[in-house]
């Protein structure tokens, strides 16, 4: 059992996202204290419940009590994977962050690794998966994709094949700190800092108890919230596209003027016409979504409400 003295700083402050995972909590913990007992430095385990329907938080208040380690901050309702991570680096006190998901996914025996990284001077330490256990073809092809498209169309080098497991120092957490977003991509917005990055591989497990939360709906949201926080690509494809189908509108018209006037004919077929129509009318609502997608964002951020409401915490101060 690993007790901080209170008041004390700790060498490593491990933040841990948690959505139902009343079965995986107590191994992680487990998992943790052996790592670093083998590592001799002294750390605090930060768990944010994201407002679990299982027996999470109770398990939660139980081993409080039992972990000298262990601190914990409970939602009053699910705000979102990358709003808890934000809640649990706001709570952090470490001089070096390592977040990780309560899945067991991420193996907490690399951190030995992470942390060797750093102290060869890396202030990021990034663990890139080299194979993904447990999940389907069709999450790896558009996770793959994602990046990738990611990388072309925005101004920020996200490093490839990598979620939020890694490995942070203060210096970048307190920079993390001061971006005040509502609509969080944390991987952009470290990538965004421009700290010296270093990358360790590891095999990705398949999760060990539990279903995932992360569900295509969230996947997608969390794409559209990456594309739309650091690139105006896609604002810049409605103008494209308004500028191509007005000319090609502005054709068609001067086209028909001149076969009435010069050719004496009258265009006819409806049905070319109506498609044509229905079809420049959903290109129309495809660029009002994406301008409505900015603009909702933009809304969220100037409303000024907190990003997240903790209605429990628990541990030692």
């Amino acid at each position: 059992m690993n007790e901080q003295v209170k008041g004390s700083v700790p060498e490593v402050s491990v933040v841990v996202p948690v959505f139902n995972e009343e079965h995986n909590i107590p191994l992680m913990l487990e998992r943790l204290r052996k790592v670093f007992a083998q590592m001799q430095l002294s750390y605090e385990v930060v768990m944010v419940d994201d407002g679990s329907r299982d027996g999470s938080l109770a398990l939660l208040r139980k081993l409080v009590k039992e972990d000298g380690a262990l601190r914990y901050r409970s939602f009053s309702r699910n705000f979102g994977h990358q709003i808890a991570t934000s809640a649990g680096l706001d709570a952090a006190r470490g001089k070096v962050v390592v977040v990780i998901d309560g899945d067991l996914q991420d193996p907490p025996e690399l951190i030995p690794e992470l942390y060797r990284a750093y102290d060869a001077g890396a202030k990021v330490v990034v663990a890139r998966r080299r194979r993904r256990k447990g999940e389907s073809w069709a999450k790896r092809l558009t996770a793959a994709l994602f990046y990738r498209l990611m990388r072309r169309i925005t101004h920020i080098d996200i490093p490839l094949d990598t979620g939020d497991f890694r490995l942070m120092d203060a210096q970048v957490v307190q920079a993390l700190k001061a971006m005040p977003e509502h609509h969080k991509f944390l991987r952009g917005q470290i990538a965004w800092l421009g700290f010296p990055t270093a990358e360790v591989t590891y095999d990705r497990d398949a999760r060990h108890a539990g279903r995932t939360g992360y569900t295509y709906r969230k996947m997608l949201r969390f794409a559209f919230d990456g594309i739309t926080a650091f690139s105006n690509t896609p604002l810049k494809l409605a103008s494209v596209l308004g500028f191509f189908f007005s000319m090609v509108a502005f054709i068609i018209i001067l086209y028909a003027l001149y076969s009435r006037f010069f050719l004496n004919q009258t265009i006819t077929g409806w049905t070319s016409l109506i498609i044509s129509s229905m079809f420049m009318g959903g290109v129309q609502l495809f660029t009002l979504g994406i301008m409505g997608e900015y603009l909702s964002r933009i809304n969220s951020d100037v409303r000024g409400r907190p990003l997240y409401v903790v209605a429990e915490e628990g541990g030692k101060d």
